[in-house]
């Protein structure tokens, strides 16, 4: 499945948890619904998972964690913030670099409507 296939899949199962809770909970409350949704939607998601910083002779094993990566393709990055701002962008930039993947999506879930919330990020595309 391409990066294409699956963000489309990944917006459905994020629209899903909105129109079920709406906005206003915490980040953890939105991962962990939309983490049950690409599961049922039969998707291979590992939540929380760790990624190494490397810089010349420094190695930090667990650097920094990524909310959810989907089918080892897709980084998304849950968001519950007022607005998105381009740090969070920059953050996501960063951890596809890190990990050598081509698509990230920040899905902030602290909106009226979902669509307002969701940017992709690529890396080399």
């Amino acid at each position: 499945m391409t990066e294409n296939e699956l963000s489309k899949i990944i917006i459905g199962c994020a629209m899903k948890v909105h129109t079920a809770l709406g906005a206003g909970l915490l980040e953890s409350a939105y991962e962990a619904c939309l983490e049950y949704e690409l599961r049922k939607a039969k998707l291979r998601v590992e939540k929380q998972k760790p990624i190494p910083l490397i810089y010349e002779e420094v190695r930090l094993d667990c650097g920094y964690r990524i909310d959810l990566l989907v089918e080892n393709k897709v980084i998304i990055e849950v968001k519950a913030v007022e607005s998105l701002h381009p740090i969070h962008s920059a953050q996501l930039l960063t951890y596809l670099k890190f990990i050598e993947c081509k698509l990230g999506m920040l899905i902030n879930f602290n909106v009226i409507h979902l669509k307002d919330g969701i940017k992709r990020v690529v890396n080399g595309l």
